[in-house]
This record gives C-alpha cells, sequence and structure tokens, in this order.
C-alpha cells in the first residue's frame, strides 16, 4: 500500500510536519476550507466529516496528529484574533481549563467504554502499575523500615506481584499493538462548524457560528459499542437491529502485512514506539516469570543473572526507548520537547518508569548492601513514574474532543 496514499497530507506537503524526514508525517493542519472541500485530500483517503454541516471560517484550524488518530481524537484549533466576540460566546471552554480538566477527571470515574481499545490500554496499563507500586513496597520497604517486614516479604509478596505485573503489561502491550495496526485510515476532523440557531435574536445573527463536536461521520473505530475490535459503524451504514456488520466495517488486524510493515509502518513513529513496548515487555515478562516463589529462589547465581536480571535490562532499556519514540511523535521538531501536548508528558513518565526499571536490574548484579538497596529504590519510584503516566493515559482515551484556544502571540 502505498504510503503517500495513506496520508492526509498528499495534498497539503506545507502543512505537514515530522520530527525526522525520514518518518511519516505526525502532526497535520487543515483549515476549515480545505476540511469542508467535498474532494479527498488524497486520492485514496477519504476525508470523513459532515461537510454538509461545515462551514468555512478563517479561525478554525483542525489539527490531526497521528496520536490523536490511534487514540479516536479530533483535535481543534481556534485563533482568537480571527474569532468574532459572537462566536466566542458560542465556542466550548478550552481543553486546557479549570472547568473542562475537571470534568475529564470526573469522567474517569463515570464513563467506561470498555469498546475502546484505546481505553482499555490505558486502563490496563493502570492497573499493571498500581500492582507494580505494591511490588515496590513489599520489596523496598524491608530496607527503608526493617521493622515492617513480615516473613518471606520479599520473595512472596515481591515475586508474586513482579509476575502479576509483568503479564498485565505485556497484555496492555499487545493491546497497544492492536491499537497502532488498526489506525483510521482517513483524515476525520469530529466536529461539526454551524450556524448558531437560539431564539436569542442577537445570537441568531448571520454572523454567528457554533462549533461542536459531532460522532456522526467519524470513521475512526473507538465508537463502535457492539464489539471491541472492529471499525467504526457511522449513522448511514448502520444496521438494523439482529442484522450483522458487513465484512469491512468489523475488520480488524493484529500485525500488518509485510507490504504494509514496508510502506507505511516502519516508517510510522507510533507503530515502532509500540512495537517496541511489546518487545520489550515480552522480556520483561521472563523476569517477572523467574520472579515466582518456587522459581527464584531455586536458581543458581549464575541462572539468576541470565534469566532473572538480564531480561530485567534488556526489557527496562526498551521501556526507554519506547518512551523516547512516543514523546518524539508529539514534536514538531526532533530536538524540541512538546511540554503542551499530554501525549508527550504520558511518553515522558514513561520513559522515565523504563529509566528506573533498567536501572533496578544494573544495581541488581551487585550483592552488596547498598546495591540491593538502590536496585529496590529504583522499582519504587519507576513504578510511580509508570502510574502516572498511565493515569494521564486513561484521561486523554476520554477526551476525544480536544480544543485548543490560540492568541495572537502563539504559533500555529
Amino acid at each position: 500500500m502505498d504510503t503517500q496514499a495513506r496520508s492526509p497530507s498528499r495534498h497539503e506537503p506545507k502543512r505537514h510536519t515530522a520530527p525526522l524526514s525520514f518518518f511519516n508525517p505526525t502532526r497535520v493542519l487543515f483549515t476549515s476550507e480545505i476540511a469542508s472541500s467535498k474532494p479527498s485530500l488524497s486520492g485514496h483517503v477519504p476525508v470523513s466529516t459532515n461537510t454538509a454541516n461545515l462551514i468555512s471560517h478563517p479561525a478554525v484550524t483542525y489539527k490531526w496528529t497521528s496520536r490523536n488518530n490511534r487514540k479516536g481524537r479530533h483535535a481543534v484549533s481556534i485563533d482568537l484574533s480571527r474569532w468574532t466576540s459572537r462566536d466566542k460566546e458560542l465556542t466550548r471552554r478550552p481543553t486546557t481549563s479549570w472547568q473542562t480538566t475537571l470534568r475529564g477527571i470526573w469522567r474517569m470515574f463515570t464513563k467506561f467504554p470498555v469498546w475502546d481499545v484505546s481505553y482499555d490500554v490505558a486502563t490496563i496499563f493502570t492497573l499493571g502499575s498500581v500492582v507494580w507500586v505494591f511490588n515496590a513496597f513489599f520489596v523496598w520497604l524491608p530496607l527503608a523500615a526493617p521493622r515492617t517486614e513480615f516473613t518471606n516479604e520479599e520473595l512472596y509478596g515481591g515475586g508474586i506481584t513482579a509476575f502479576i505485573g509483568a503479564t498485565i503489561f505485556e497484555i496492555g502491550s499487545i493491546l497497544l499493538m492492536a491499537e497502532a495496526v488498526n489506525e483510521n485510515r482517513t483524515a476525520c476532523f469530529g466536529w461539526a462548524l454551524e450556524r448558531a440557531l437560539s431564539s436569542d435574536s442577537e445570537k441568531a445573527s448571520v454572523d454567528g457560528l457554533h462549533l461542536r463536536p459531532t460522532e456522526s461521520h467519524c470513521t475512526h473505530h473507538h465508537k463502535n459499542r457492539r464489539n471491541l475490535v472492529g471499525r467504526a459503524v457511522t449513522m448511514g451504514s448502520m444496521p438494523r437491529p439482529g442484522s450483522k456488520l458487513q465484512p469491512q466495517e468489523r475488520s480488524w488486524i493484529w500485525f500488518p502485512s509485510v507490504q504494509e510493515l514496508r510502506n507505511h509502518y516502519i516508517r510510522e513513529l507510533g507503530f515502532l514506539a509500540s512495537l517496541t513496548q511489546l518487545v520489550a515487555a515480552s522480556i520483561f515478562w521472563i523476569a517477572g516469570f523467574t520472579a515466582l516463589p518456587g522459581i527464584y529462589d531455586h536458581m543458581s547465581r549464575t541462572v539468576t543473572i541470565v534469566l532473572y536480571w538480564t531480561p530485567q535490562v534488556v526489557g527496562g532499556t526498551g521501556f526507554i526507548l519506547s518512551g523516547a519514540l512516543f514523546m518524539l511523535e508529539t514534536q514538531e521538531r526532533w530536538y524540541k520537547p512538546a511540554f503542551q501536548t499530554l501525549g508527550w508528558w504520558i511518553g515522558a513518565w514513561n520513559f522515565i518508569g523504563g529509566v528506573g526499571f533498567t536501572l533496578c536490574p544494573a544495581f541488581g548484579y551487585d550483592e552488596s548492601s547498598w546495591a540491593q538497596y538502590q536496585a529496590c529504590l529504583s522499582t519504587f519510584w519507576a513504578s510511580w513514574a509508570f502510574l502516572i503516566g498511565s493515569v494521564l493515559q486513561w484521561y486523554e482515551s476520554l477526551e476525544k474532543h480536544p480544543l485548543e484556544v490560540k492568541s495572537t502571540k502563539d504559533k500555529a
């Protein structure tokens, strides 16, 4: 499959960016004039949006990013310098406002879209991180506060939680990989810019506009409640009750073809980061398995180094690389951190967690008391770093329509 054909930026080369030229575009900006046009943005990638309701407005810019696309998110930006005072009154609060943030936190405890693979990835990693926090207490607290130690705390408490945590991370990494290869292949904007209809004569002015999120023409699979692994069903193709989805509507792949790997995914940062995470988690799982009581306490020093400490070094290094790639994906330039992007912070906290999970076995090779203390302490703060990153990802998975409000001093 042609990579260019899959790119939503084919006809807008000046509007797409990638942190490094080797990779596929990770960020594309569309004005409302472009998004509302009838022709597709590329010869093979149709624009999926409610074009009939879209109205051109110079202040509105649709922001497509590869990460948002995987997560089923639709970002839009409004330039206040080009937005009239009447229009401002009809605009939703920006995602960064404290009201929207509190609403997003509340949503985490009241909304459970288990059919959304991005939500499942986030919550599974959160659960796994919680288990690793318990593991860190089991192995580090007896060293920091010996009075709290109970019999076989490190062997049973630490060993069993290590196996459970590693297994949960493996499951989450498999779903993360599935999320990456089932990315949406159209420029799905997810917003409608319409004439405002109101009984208020002032707001009903012909110049009044209303920007609202819409799912009626969304082609992301995340909103399909019929099954976890399936394509989105638009209103136009919604089957009758009792009928089955068509094959193209429920199609799902667990791994791309060799041709897709060669022509597209080898240059896709999100896919490479997810693949690295899966390989790292799979190797790291070996250490979780050998940590189990009955295995760990029956291994020789040499076997412990080979099957317990070394898989942690390799797996932890993979976590570092994966976090770095996820950070890089959100950056406009490879050297410029994206501090204002939530996805960047998710990658950053996972990067920190990977550093800790790598330092743990690096210290663990040394049997001296100070090294063992540092090994356990590294697991402790790394587990918290993973937990913070996972909770942020959980929040991100539920915010499908982020809105950015830019002032005249901000850059596009």
